[in-house]
């Protein structure tokens, strides 16, 4: 280089190489700091949110109800605006639609029940009289219980009886409760599901962003399709389960047919947790209406094995990848929700998870095993992305 020739300018492309080491570290440090505090507050939020909800489910489980209302009964409504009917109507018939299912699976459940309600004392005598002589012909454990207990110098412990409250009374207190929020559900559902267009307009004109707004409509459409579909399609899976069992029932004669098809039905509506009560329910009711215990197990046999090949032939079959979600998250979302709401929360656990993994798959799922090890957050690397932005 000549004496005349300018010296070159000290930009960020000719800075040395020390200089832009520590500024990537410095700016790897930060976003470590940032990914950290993000992930303590989602684990405080994750820890917190049951207790709020839960004092709170007076509020919350409406909201939530309807908000998964409106995602799985926004296609019928469209389809329904398809044919020519105006939004109002279509958002109404949609809604009736659901309501009227709704209430033909409760008939079919509770009335055969009450029918059965008057037999529990039969059934209760003999299933004790079974599980007696169960316990005659298996008496010799007892005997080595007894005298472990006397080698180990066990105590007398005694008995205390709590006192609650009893079925008539949990439900007079409930009804009022369970039909001001099914009310305040259904209402909010209907003016979600109405105003349903107008949010897509918004979504779609009312960001600044051109890329902005796709990327928010393509969310929305996927976390509604996602959901809906899944819905759909399980359901039609559970209504076939029921009337095979329907059907098996009414072959082995046993009592109510149809309202075990349709608590079969229901119950497969939660992963792992739904057929299992059905099992529990089936062996229970077998032994108490038989003479053995081996005849009175059959019906629930016959069940685990019909749930065997649903679960792992005929349902992966149809649902395909799309909709194959990690066993440990139905369960953790199982057990969250139903500690939160009780049983509603357990049927509305999977939809939510859903709906989750639905906005996570666009938004980016956080990496927290590989954070714990030092990777990234999130599997888009933010230092890549500003270097190869810097670089253009």
């Amino acid at each position: 280089m000549s004496d005349g020739d300018p010296a070159p300018e000290n930009g960020n492309d000719s800075a040395p190489a020390p200089v832009r080491g520590r500024r990537m570290a410095f700016a790897e440090q930060e976003l470590r700091l940032i990914s950290a505090l993000v992930v303590l507050i989602g684990l405080g939020l994750f820890f917190a949110l049951p207790f709020v909800l839960s004092i709170g489910s007076v509020v919350f489980l409406p909201v939530v109800t309807a908000v998964i209302l409106t995602v799985i009964l926004s296609p019928l409504a469209d389809k329904l605006n398809g044919w020519g009917i105006p939004n109002l109507l279509a958002s109404v018939v949609s809604l009736l639609f659901f309501f009227a299912i709704l209430l033909l699976a409760l008939a079919l459940i509770l009335q055969p029940a009450v029918a059965l309600f008057d037999e529990l004392p039969a059934m209760a005598q003999n299933v004790a009289d079974q599980f007696a002589a169960l316990r005659d012909r298996f008496a010799w454990i007892g005997q080595m219980n007894e005298q472990l207990a006397d080698l180990m110098d066990r105590g007398e412990s005694r008995e205390v009886v709590v006192a609650t409250p009893s079925l008539l009374e949990e439900l007079a207190f409930a009804t009022p409760s369970l039909v001001i929020e099914t009310i305040l559900t259904l209402l909010m559902a209907f003016f979600m599901i109405e105003a349903r267009v107008r949010l897509r307009q918004r979504l779609l004109f009312g960001r600044t962003s051109f890329g902005t707004s796709i990327k928010a409509a393509r969310v929305l459409r996927e976390v509604q399709d996602r959901v809906a579909a899944y819905i759909l399609t399980v359901g039609l899976i559970n209504v076939g389960v029921g009337v095979i069992v329907a059907l098996g029932a009414w072959a082995l004669g046993v009592d109510a047919p149809i309202m075990w098809g349709g608590l079969a039905a229901i119950l497969n509506f939660l992963p792992y947790i739904g057929p299992t009560l059905m099992v529990a329910l089936l062996a229970l009711f077998g032994i108490a209406t038989t003479e053995t215990v081996f005849i009175g197990l059959i019906p629930a046999a016959a069940y685990l094995g019909l749930h065997t090949v649903e679960a792992n032939v005929v349902t992966p079959s149809i649902l395909g990848a799309r909709f194959t979600m990690n066993p440990v998250l139905i369960l953790i979302a199982l057990s969250y929700f139903t500690w939160i709401w009780g049983v509603f929360g357990a049927l509305l656990s999977v939809p939510i998870l859903l709906m989750l993994t639905a906005l996570f798959d666009h938004v980016g799922r956080p990496n927290l095993i590989g954070f714990i090890f030092g990777e990234p957050l999130f599997s888009t690397n933010v230092l890549e992305m500003s270097q190869d932005a810097s670089t253009k």
